[in-house]
């Protein structure tokens, strides 16, 4: 009776500890197979790949991203639309409040910032950029008829001056002694700025030179002339994707084929932006 308690009680204790064996290696396999689509899901390349899509965060800004005959144009856009064609995905252009734009693209809503977008110290601590694809500065702009009277950043410390909101404009004017004297109004958008300039509302606005040699002195702003002679920053354009995001290597590697094969230079020559590309890829 004694022997056939001890067989049973053996029994009963490797069949336990099979079990818990099981258990633990179901557990294991749970937990590796939750670590690795954790790690997938940390991937924006597969992300987007995935969605089939990239969503392009924009402002409307005439050379970069606007509107003609119904159809959006410009230099990032066909920039873009290349990349997205290597990248085997749709580019979906959003239109964004650029004071938003870094929450934007750290939520998701957003896959990329791409739009004329300027690289600072400032936002490389909340995205992280491509290599650059573009130099730009930023300009004065005022009308003709007071060409005499701003001729420099000190005649204008009284005067009223707008920029586009958390823009590198608004920056170049909070670094400037004379221009962050004068008063300041922001404006949604470059272009509203440049509206506004039009309509006297202000003396002077702050603009990427890039807008302002697409717009000043034609049409609805022919009236309008950059001041020359002061460039208040030089910049650098590039595309803004989320902390750590593994698309920036595969969007810089879609680029370098894009400057190896004439493309990108072709793009520029068509939006008049060659000097400016080629200063910022040679």
């Amino acid at each position: 009776m004694k022997k056939l308690i001890s067989l049973t009680l053996i029994l009963a204790f490797t069949l336990t500890l099979f079990a818990a064996c099981g258990k633990d290696s179901s557990s294991s396999s749970s937990s590796s197979a939750s670590e690795s689509s954790s790690s997938s899901s940390d991937s924006d390349f597969d992300y987007v790949k995935k969605n089939g899509k990239m969503i392009v965060g924009i402002t409307e800004y005439k050379p970069m991203n606007y509107e003609e005959n119904g159809e959006l144009v410009g230099f990032d856009t066909e920039f873009t639309k290349k990349v997205c064609e290597k990248l085997g995905v749709e580019p979906v252009f959003q239109e964004i409040d650029w004071e938003t734009k870094e929450s934007l693209i750290k939520a998701k809503n957003i896959d990329c910032i791409w739009n004329g977008f300027t690289v600072t110290e400032e936002r490389k601590a909340n995205v992280d950029f491509s290599k650059v694809y573009l130099l730009n500065k930023q300009v004065l702009v005022i009308d003709s008829k007071n060409k005499d009277k701003y001729t420099d950043t000190a005649s204008l410390a009284s005067a009223m001056i707008s920029a586009e909101v958390e823009s590198a404009g608004e920056a170049a004017i909070k670094a400037d002694e004379n221009l962050s004297k004068a008063s300041y109004a922001a404006s949604d958008k470059q272009m509203s700025a440049l509206t506004q300039l039009v309509a006297g509302n202000y003396d002077a606005v702050v603009l990427d030179y890039t807008l302002a040699k697409a717009n000043v002195g034609k049409g609805d702003f022919e009236n309008l002339m950059i001041v020359e002679g002061i460039n208040l920053t030089n910049e650098e354009y590039a595309i803004g994707f989320r902390k750590g995001s593994d698309l920036v290597p595969e969007i810089n590697k879609a680029i370098d084929e894009l400057i190896a094969d004439g493309t990108l230079k072709a793009i520029a020559e068509k939006y008049e932006l060659v000097e400016l590309y080629e200063d910022a890829v040679k």
